[in-house]
């Protein structure tokens, strides 16, 4: 049943999902001729658009074993019930990795902020809503049906920095000196993590995952949400892996969520500076992870094309490693990797 539009590297995966889509095709009015690829992201998973009675209708095609849809499902669930806007399940086969959703639509925030016809109000707008929405997600979603942010899962995603980003991509490697640096880094990171509230983090609240919708925003891509650190979300809001934001906006947009945060009784610092640092640390444990994953991307994975973006987060890391003394040796360990040229900052 699957069109020729949408190639399958297996047949036999092929022949089950054109069962799976002949049983469930007619109690939502599917068509399976319109079947066309949706979009693809850096996992596993891809979604398909298929047209119904009841309009357009996504597939999320998730193989296993390399992916499992039973922690979608849960926060789809969790998501529903907190009163926020995301794609509603009506079908799945978990066991096949086949699952049936509402359609969210197809403007992504990050195009829409990219489109140079979106003026600052409604680039504000659109991060305002964002915000709200992320409240509404800290308040509601059952953060203890969620597997802990631990130490050993924030020291693992660290870890792929020195193995895909130094070794891999750069061809590096380090002295025991600069091992014994980052070690100790590595430590002030995870510490700043744990030392936080813990709320559900959504892992990759940034524009690429948010929807422009009604309700807005829409959410996706929320399968590996966490219980943890409370600033993790917004670290990911503000400094995105494809668009950057000067600093008075991100301070802009970083108070008012930490004002709506403590307006809902959320666990937030009572100081903003205090909580604006814990922000920064979470943001860098971030990049750095990030960095290592588009490096594996490119050479695990075939997916090039993310290392694009690698400069954008030598520039988020530099920028915090200059500010506050404790991070100030990853500077070096920045420089040998791009050469690029850092600049006298300023401490806490």
């Amino acid at each position: 049943m699957s069109t020729p539009i949408v190639t399958w590297a297996d047949a036999a995966r092929a022949q089950a999902f054109d069962r799976w889509l002949a049983d469930v095709a007619p109690a939502h009015g599917l068509r399976p001729e319109t079947l066309v690829p949706a979009s693809a992201d850096a996992s596993f998973r891809r979604y398909l658009r298929i047209q119904s009675a009841h309009g357009t209708r996504i597939i999320m095609d998730a193989p296993p074993p390399l992916e499992d849809v039973r922690p979608f499902l849960h926060v789809a669930a969790l998501i529903e019930r907190a009163g926020l806007h995301g794609p509603h399940v009506l079908a799945a086969d978990t066991a096949q990795g086949f699952v049936l959703l509402s359609d969210l639509g197809q403007r992504l925030y990050l195009a829409a902020l990219q489109d140079p016809a979106c003026s600052a109000e409604q680039t504000d707008g659109l991060m305002r809503d964002a915000v709200r929405a992320l409240v509404q997600w800290q308040v509601n979603v059952a953060a203890d049906t969620l597997p802990p942010y631990d130490d050993a899962l924030l020291r693992r995603e660290l870890a792929l920095f020195p193995e895909w980003c130094v070794q891999r991509e750069y061809g590096v490697q380090w002295t025991a000196a600069q091992q014994a640096s980052w070690q100790t880094l590595c430590d002030h990171l995870v510490a700043s993590a744990l030392a936080q509230p813990t709320v559900a983090v959504h892992r990759d609240w940034m524009p690429r995952n948010l929807m422009v919708a009604d309700p807005n925003p829409a959410i996706l891509d929320f399968q590996d949400a966490v219980r943890g650190p409370i600033t993790y979300d917004m670290a990911s809001l503000l400094r995105d892996a494809f668009i950057s934001w000067d600093e008075e906006r991100e301070l802009d947009w970083g108070v008012r969520h930490w004002q709506a945060a403590r307006a809902a009784a959320l666990p937030v610092a009572e100081d903003f500076g205090a909580h604006w640092r814990a922000l920064e640390w979470m943001g860098l444990q971030r990049h750095l992870k990030v960095m290592g994953i588009f490096c594996r991307l490119k050479h695990r994975d075939g997916k090039p094309h993310y290392v694009a973006d690698l400069p954008r987060f030598f520039t988020y890391a530099r920028k915090v490693a200059l500010r506050y003394a404790p991070l100030k040796p990853l500077l070096p360990l920045l420089e040998q990797l791009d050469g690029g040229q850092t600049r006298a900052g300023y401490t806490f």
